[in-house]
């Protein structure tokens, strides 16, 4: 298997929207119609349906591991490894079958993270519970799980290249959140686990 037939795949994998197909299977609104309109698991949590904003939790989630792991068994070194991640990443970001557009990429660059180095991963979540725990912020504690992740990377995962596309995927996904960012600093940011309007 050559690497870019190992990205394309990656790139497709990422793209499959769970949180559509979840809301789907539950009868559910498009959640690109409610809350803030992102295709991802904090705003399918807006409908109400615990259920279905868990389903696509895990779905987002395992394709970014999958796409990792999947090429750590293929034989792909460290650095291949990681632009798989890289790729399904942005296939959430990007999806082809969203006409490009995506969700924001935090439960996949968590996936991401566990096919490359579960402690980097685990560190990350850990951020991320910490800060939303204490604001009921998902925005601001994924913000604060990718500034720390490049961090606690250099220390732990190994080649620089590898370290640096771990940062390339936090700085997507900061940009990714800029209009939260906008609104958290005004006080207009939602909380986890409000209702849709």
């Amino acid at each position: 298997m050559t690497l870019l037939f190992l990205l394309i795949a990656a790139y497709l994998l990422g793209s499959i929207p769970f949180a559509i197909v979840s809301s789907r299977l539950f009868g559910l609104a498009d959640p690109r119609k409610y809350g803030s309109g992102n295709p991802g698991a904090t705003n399918v949590l807006r409908s109400g349906n615990k259920s279905a904003a868990l389903l696509t939790l895990v779905g987002d989630c395992a394709k970014g591991w999958l796409a990792a792991w999947g090429a750590t068994r293929l034989g792909f070194d460290a650095t291949d490894v990681a632009l798989a991640g890289l790729a399904a990443f942005l296939g959430h970001v990007f999806s082809v079958f969203l006409r490009f557009n995506g969700g924001k990429g935090v439960a996949t660059a968590l996936g991401v993270l566990l096919g490359i180095n579960a402690w980097v991963a685990l560190t990350a979540l850990a951020v991320w519970l910490a800060i939303a725990f204490t604001t009921r912020y998902s925005s601001a504690a994924a913000l604060g799980a990718a500034f720390a992740t490049p961090i606690v990377g250099y220390f732990l995962s190994g080649p620089p290249a590898v370290v640096g596309i771990l940062t390339l995927i936090a700085a997507l996904l900061i940009w990714r959140h800029s209009a939260n960012i906008r609104k958290l600093l005004n006080g207009t940011e939602g909380r986890i686990g409000g209702r849709k309007a």
